[in-house]
C-alpha cells in the first residue's frame, strides 16, 4: 500500500475586496453603520414587539423571528468582514470557516421559510378573516416557528457535515469576504459531485418551495382584495406592501447572486451583490416595516415620549 504525503488545510486566508484602495476607510465606515443601523433596528422591533400588547398578534411575532434571522446574519459576517476589509484580508481557522457558513446558510434558509410564513399569515388575515383568530393562534405561531427553525438547522448541518467530510489538501485562499458553499467545494482535493447534489438539491428546496408558497398566497390575496370596496383594499393591500418590498429585495439579490451564471461575472460584482443580502436587506427590514406600518410608528412614538418625560 503506497502512502502519500498530504498537507492538510487548518485556515483560510479571505481575500476581501482587494480593489478598494482609497476607499477602504469609508467602505469600513459605510459597512460598520450598516451594521449599527441593522443590528439596533432589529432589537428595537423585537423590544416594541416584546413590551406593547397591541402589537402582541401573529404578524408581529413572525416580524420578530425575521429581525432574529437578520440579526444572526449580520452578526455572523458584518464583525469578519470589517477585520478582513482594515487588514486588506484575514485568516480565518478550518473550524470557524465552517462555522460561518453554517449560521450564513441557517439564516438564508430561515429567512426564506419565515416570508413564507408571513405570506401564508396575511393569506389568512384577508381571504378567511372570520376563522383566522382560530386558525392563526399563539400555539400555532409558535409551532410554526418552532418547525422553521428546526428545519432550517438540521437541514443546513446535513449540508455542512458533507462539506466537513471533504478533504482540503492544497490552496487555502478564498476570495471572498465570508466562507460560502461554492469556494469551499473549489479548494477541495476530494471528489465533490454528490456534495454539490446534495447543496443545490436541499438549497433548490429551501428557496424554491417558500417562493411558491409566497406566489400563490399573493394570487388568492389579489382575487379576493379585488373583491373589496376601494376603501378595503387600500387598507389590505397596505398590510402587504412591506412584507412584499422585502419579498422582493429579499430573493431579487439572493437569486442573482446565487442562481445566475457565475462565468464571465465580475468576482466585485459578486462580492457586492452578496453585500446586498447579508447586510443591506437585515439593515432595511425595520425601517421598511417602520416607515410603512402604522402600528410600529404609534409603538416607536410611544416609547420615545416615555424616554422623554
Amino acid at each position: 500500500m503506497q502512502v502519500t504525503n498530504q498537507t492538510f488545510v487548518t485556515e483560510f486566508f479571505l481575500l476581501g475586496f482587494q480593489n478598494l484602495q482609497n476607499f477602504k476607510i469609508p467602505f469600513y465606515l459605510i459597512l460598520l453603520f450598516s451594521y449599527i443601523v441593522a443590528t439596533s433596528g432589529n432589537l428595537l422591533i423585537i423590544y416594541l414587539v416584546a413590551s406593547n400588547s397591541n402589537l402582541r398578534c401573529p404578524m408581529y411575532f413572525f416580524l420578530t423571528q425575521l429581525s432574529i434571522s437578520d440579526i444572526l446574519m449580520t452578526t455572523n459576517i458584518v464583525p469578519n468582514t470589517l477585520y478582513i476589509v482594515w487588514g486588506k484580508g484575514g485568516t480565518m481557522s478550518f473550524a470557524g470557516c465552517l462555522t460561518q457558513f453554517y449560521c450564513l446558510a441557517c439564516s438564508l434558509a430561515s429567512e426564506c421559510l419565515l416570508l413564507s410564513i408571513m405570506a401564508y399569515d396575511r393569506f389568512l388575515a384577508i381571504c378567511k378573516p372570520l376563522r383566522y383568530g382560530t386558525l392563526m393562534t399563539t400555539g400555532t405561531c409558535i409551532n410554526l416557528a418552532s418547525i422553521m427553525w428546526l428545519i432550517s438547522f438540521s437541514t443546513e448541518l446535513i449540508v455542512t457535515i458533507s462539506i466537513i467530510q471533504l478533504q482540503y489538501c492544497g490552496p487555502n485562499v478564498i476570495d471572498h469576504f465570508f466562507c460560502d458553499s461554492a469556494p469551499l467545494l473549489e479548494l477541495s482535493c476530494s471528489d465533490t459531485y454528490f456534495t454539490e447534489l446534495e447543496i443545490f438539491t436541499l438549497g433548490s428546496l429551501l428557496t424554491f418551495s417558500p417562493l411558491i408558497c409566497i406566489i400563490i398566497s399573493y394570487l388568492y390575496i389579489v382575487l379576493a382584495v379585488l373583491r373589496l370596496s376601494a376603501t378595503r383594499r387600500r387598507k389590505a393591500f397596505s398590510t402587504c406592501s412591506s412584507h412584499l418590498t422585502v419579498v422582493s429585495m429579499f430573493y431579487g439579490t439572493l437569486i442573482g447572486n446565487y442562481l445566475l451564471p457565475i462565468k464571465g461575472q465580475s468576482l466585485t460584482l459578486s462580492k457586492f451583490v452578496s453585500l446586498l443580502y447579508t447586510v443591506m436587506t437585515p439593515m432595511i427590514n425595520p425601517i421598511i416595516y417602520s416607515l410603512r406600518n402604522k402600528d410600529i410608528k404609534e409603538a416607536i412614538s410611544k416609547h420615545f415620549n416615555k424616554v422623554h418625560e
